[in-house]
C-alpha cells in the first residue's frame, strides 16, 4: 500500500500520480488534501509519514509546491527517510543507498511527465542491502 498526500500546490500532480498508480495496478490510500483550496502541507505530510512509520503503508509519496516543506515535515517522524527528488538518478540512489520510504516531489519544480518517471523509479528500485548502506542508515536513525 502506498500512502499519498499533498497540499493545494501539489493537488493536481497528486491526481495525475494516483491515475498512474491505478494504471499500474498499485494500491494507494489518499491522505488528502482533496481540493486546490489553500491548506497547510504539514497536515498531509505528517499523516502519510505516520502511516508509513506504523506500517499501514509500505511507502509514501508527498507533493507540495517545492517538495521541501512536506519532506521536512515527514522527516520529523521517527523511522521516516523522506527524499526530495527532482530526477530519476536521485530517486534510484535514495532507494539503493538510503532505503528511503517516502518520495517527496515539488509540483512547481518538476513537470508531470518527469514526476511519473521519478515515481516509477522510486517504486521499482529495491534497497541494495549492502552492509555499508545498512550501517549508514543505522547511524541516521541513531
Amino acid at each position: 500500500m502506498i500512502g499519498i498526500g499533498s497540499d493545494h500546490g501539489g493537488f493536481a500532480l497528486k491526481q495525475a500520480i494516483m491515475k498512474h498508480l491505478e494504471a499500474r495496478g498499485l494500491e494507494y490510500r489518499d491522505y488528502g488534501t482533496y481540493s486546490e483550496a489553500s491548506c497547510d502541507y504539514p497536515d498531509y505530510g505528517k499523516a502519510v509519514a505516520l502511516a508509513v512509520a506504523e506500517g499501514s503503508c509500505d511507502r509514501g509519496i508527498l507533493i507540495c509546491g517545492t517538495g521541501i516543506g512536506i519532506s521536512i515535515t515527514a522527516n520529523k517522524v521517527p523511522g521516516i527517510r523522506a527524499a526530495l527528488c527532482g530526477d530519476c538518478f536521485s530517486a534510484e540512489a535514495t532507494r539503493l543507498h538510503n532505503d528511503a520510504n517516502i518520495l517527496a516531489l515539488g509540483a512547481r519544480v518538476v513537470g508531470e511527465g518527469l514526476a511519473l518517471k521519478i515515481v516509477d523509479t522510486f517504486l521499482d528500485t529495491p534497497f541494495s542491502n549492502d552492509e555499508r548502506h545498512i550501517r549508514r542508515i543505522r547511524k541516521i536513525e541513531g
